[in-house]
């Protein structure tokens, strides 16, 4: 199976999820603390490939969740800027396989790309949880 480079943010309940499905998969998991790595513009653009920029940035970010940062109206620059000031701001996880690189966890695409066990988890593991509950973990 596949040696999958992880940037996620630590105590991220999603994040361990997603990394306990890549490991039930049979793929080694080499997590990465995705708000201390230190990102140059090109190398975080590169994790993005053909998604639109609104693609690019975790909602449930508080500049985002209460409406400070609108992505549609950024152009690729400005959103790499302020995700390079703020890496709250981008979509986690990043994943990275070999030269093949990607953002976020769809379980489709994830098992297209590398393979994933049936495991009964539905679509959504990519949302914060805490976004439906009336407390947050403070840490978006």
């Amino acid at each position: 199976m596949a040696t999958v480079t992880f940037y996620e943010k630590p105590g991220c309940i999603n994040n361990t999820r997603q990394k306990k499905l890549l490991a039930a998969a049979g793929h080694q998991v080499v997590a990465l603390n995705l708000l201390t790595e230190p990102w140059q513009e090109d190398r975080l653009r590169a994790f993005f490939g053909e998604l639109s920029v609104r693609n690019w940035f975790n909602y449930s970010a508080p500049p985002l969740k209460y409406g400070e940062i609108d992505p549609d109206k950024l152009s690729e620059q400005q959103a790499l800027a302020l995700m390079l000031h703020n890496p709250l701001l981008i979509r986690r996880p990043l994943m990275q396989v070999g030269d093949s690189l990607m953002a976020g966890f769809d379980q489709q695409a994830v098992d297209k790309w590398i393979g994933l066990k049936e495991t009964g988890v539905q679509q959504g593991i990519e949302s914060c949880p805490s976004l439906s509950a009336s407390t947050s973990c403070g840490h978006d």
